[in-house]
């Protein structure tokens, strides 16, 4: 039996879905969120509703497209604004420095170095603010989890599907310096 909320069975201890998550996230990250939440409740909602509104004075909604197109569009916004407001309560804001800055913890920047002596620079943060483009990883992550705790000159062996990949971490820094100008 096929129905709309039927989903393919998945063992919980193999679903990487069901993973913990941490909830630490940078200043900048609850920062960041806080604004799409802003502006999604004060921006997008009230817009979409005028939409719908309008959409439903036109008479029939059954052929509505219009009106069928921006309640979904309505409903899709409500439940990122609910999901926000609840995840933004869980976050623990991290907004100092660790003791010891010679140590690679949350919200560091680390430069890695690999044996053909290719450089890759990763900043640690929070599962909600990952972004591949700038390579912000999350601590959660196979690479971050093999970085934290270790200190400059520290050789780092991460496991991956793809096989394992030696690196050594030549520095590490908890601001930007390219952008710290």
């Amino acid at each position: 039996m096929k129905g709309r909320n039927m989903t393919r069975w998945r063992d919980p201890a193999k679903d990487p879905r069901q993973e913990p998550r941490s909830n630490l996230i940078t200043a900048e990250g609850a920062e960041r969120l806080r604004g799409i939440l802003d502006h999604l409740s004060r921006v997008k909602r009230p817009a979409l509703s005028a939409r719908v509104g309008e959409a439903a004075a036109l008479g029939d909604r059954s052929e509505n497209a219009d009106y069928t197109y921006n309640k979904k569009e309505l409903n899709r916004v409500i439940a990122r604004i609910r999901y926000l407001t609840k995840r933004l309560d869980e976050l623990q804001v991290v907004d100092r420095l660790p003791a010891d800055t010679g140590k690679v913890y949350f919200g560091a920047f680390v430069t890695l170095e690999d044996d053909a002596g290719e450089e890759l620079r990763v900043r640690l943060v929070g599962h909600d603010e990952t972004d591949t483009t700038k390579h912000w990883i999350s601590v959660d992550a196979p690479l971050a989890k093999a970085l934290l705790g270790k200190s400059l000159d520290d050789d780092v062996r991460v496991d991956a599907p793809g096989g394992a990949t030696d690196y050594v971490i030549t520095d590490i820094a908890y601001r930007d310096q390219r952008t710290a100008r």
